[in-house]
Formats: C-alpha cells, sequence, structure tokens
C-alpha cells in the first residue's frame, strides 16, 4: 500500500471515530432533552397529579412468611382478608384494582414494587398489622420521605443514569396516607397513632404515590376485635373511604385549575 493510500485510510478511520462520538454526545443529549420536565402555559396545571385509575392493592407477608402471630391469627390472613373486602369495594365505585398476591402465596418485596412500577395511573396501599407483646393498641399509616423512582428502561445502558427521587416529603403519598388513616380512625374508634415516615422497601421503591396501613396489634389488647367479621368490614371501608376521599380531591384539585386557568390570547 502507498503512503497517500495509507494516510487516507488513517483519516477515514478518524472520521468514523469522530462521527460515532458526535452520534453517542448527540443520543445522550436528546435522551437527557426528552427525560427532562416538559414546561406548560400554566404551573397549576403541572403541579396537579391526575386521578388514578388503578389501586394496587399488597396484602402483606403470605406463603411461609406468616408475619406476626397471635394464638392461631397469622398476619399474612388478616392482610388478604382486609385486601378481599377493600377490593370489592373499590371495584363496586368503579375503580380498577390489583392485587399483588391472591392467595396464601410468597411474593418478594421486590416483585410487590416491581408489579406496582409497571402499572400506570395507580396508587399503592400496603396492608400490614403489628405486632409486640405489650399492652399497646392503634392504627398507624406509612408514607416513604424518599421515593426512588426507577430509571427508565431505554436509558438504563447509561451507567451513571440514577432514577430521579420524588419530592422531599412526597406529598401525594402523604396525603393518601393522611386520608386513609382520618377514616380508619374514625370508623374503627382505635386509638389514633397517625401517620409517620418510614422507609420500608414496598413503600421507597415505587414511583406512585405509596402508603402502608399498620392496622392493629396481633396481641391480646386487640385480638378479639381484629378476629370478627364486622370490624374487618369497618377496616375495609375505611380503606376503601380514603383511597376515595383522596381521588375526590385530586378531581377537585384539577376541576379549580382548570377553572381558573387563564386562557391564551
Amino acid at each position: 500500500m502507498s503512503e497517500g493510500q495509507s494516510g487516507l485510510g488513517g483519516a477515514m478511520k478518524n472520521i468514523v471515530v469522530w462521527l460515532g462520538l458526535a452520534l453517542m454526545i448527540a443520543s445522550f443529549v436528546w435522551w437527557q432533552l426528552l427525560l427532562s420536565p416538559r414546561q406548560t402555559a400554566s404551573y397549576g396545571r403541572a403541579n396537579a397529579p391526575a386521578p388514578f385509575t388503578l389501586v394496587v392493592l399488597d396484602p402483606g407477608h403470605g406463603g411461609q412468611d406468616s408475619g406476626a402471630i397471635c394464638g392461631a391469627i397469622y398476619e399474612k390472613d388478616l392482610t388478604l382478608d382486609i385486601a378481599q373486602r377493600v377490593d370489592h369495594l373499590l371495584q363496586a365505585q368503579g375503580l380498577a384494582t390489583l392485587m399483588t398476591r391472591v392467595g396464601d402465596s410468597y411474593v418478594s418485596l421486590q416483585d410487590r414494587a416491581a408489579v406496582t412500577n409497571r402499572a400506570r395511573d395507580c396508587i399503592f396501599v400496603s396492608i400490614h398489622f403489628n405486632e409486640s407483646k405489650k399492652p399497646v393498641s392503634g392504627i398507624e399509616t406509612y408514607y416513604a420521605e424518599h421515593q426512588t423512582a426507577p430509571a427508565p428502561r431505554l436509558v438504563s445502558w447509561i451507567p451513571f443514569f440514577q432514577g430521579p427521587a420524588a419530592e422531599s416529603p412526597t406529598l401525594a403519598s402523604q396525603s393518601l396516607a393522611r386520608f386513609i388513616q382520618e377514616a380508619m380512625i374514625a370508623r374503627t374508634k382505635a386509638p389514633d397513632r397517625g401517620t409517620k415516615a418510614e422507609q420500608f422497601f414496598v413503600i421507597d421503591h415505587v414511583s406512585a404515590p405509596a402508603v402502608l396501613v399498620e392496622g392493629g396489634f396481633l396481641n391480646k389488647e386487640e385480638i378479639a376485635k381484629l378476629a370478627t367479621n364486622d370490624y374487618r368490614d369497618q377496616m375495609a371501608a375505611a380503606i376503601s373511604e380514603g383511597i376515595l376521599r383522596y381521588r375526590d380531591v385530586l378531581k377537585e384539585r384539577q376541576l379549580t385549575l382548570a377553572v381558573s386557568e387563564p386562557h391564551p390570547e
């Protein structure tokens, strides 16, 4: 090969390398623009979450994971029973639902979060019961102060891309927790242990509004009422009411913004 041909080949290789590098940079910039929040004409419309169309109900524990135990009562059975009652009530109100488990089966925390993250326009409600041998009682509802949204699949190959953290505290989850907690206390008359921030995996690792309800304690102080159908009905009705109240508030907020939003000239 002549020196001219060799020089031409080297130049062509350099051009190909630079074109490849430019393409990679352009692709990265395009993805960043695609993923960044887009500005709208009205900040109010952007800040108002849309009403959800699906409720993911998560009965805690299951299978070999029994959860708390008091006598012959297992937490895994209570959580499934309450979730099924809530499921029926929400469907009767026209809301679509999805159960993370439908029987006495084990589902990992990762799989529960993954099911929720694959869904669209949803909220997540996990149902549990506390365990304590001390004479303590009451209901409490948790939300995650920081929710970690998963990275979009199409950019997961970028090694330094990290999923954006949700607003801290997650206001949507905090509001949902408050509505459910208020309804639970009003219905059951149980001691009010309030709403609290806690980084439980199933509410931390989902991008949708998410709460974890601790419906009482499996101990001698509360087990008698938890074993009755009437009390479980009241609990399920309260969770359903809290969810519907949260949805109604979102709808009212959207309606207010739509009415007050200035029309473009």
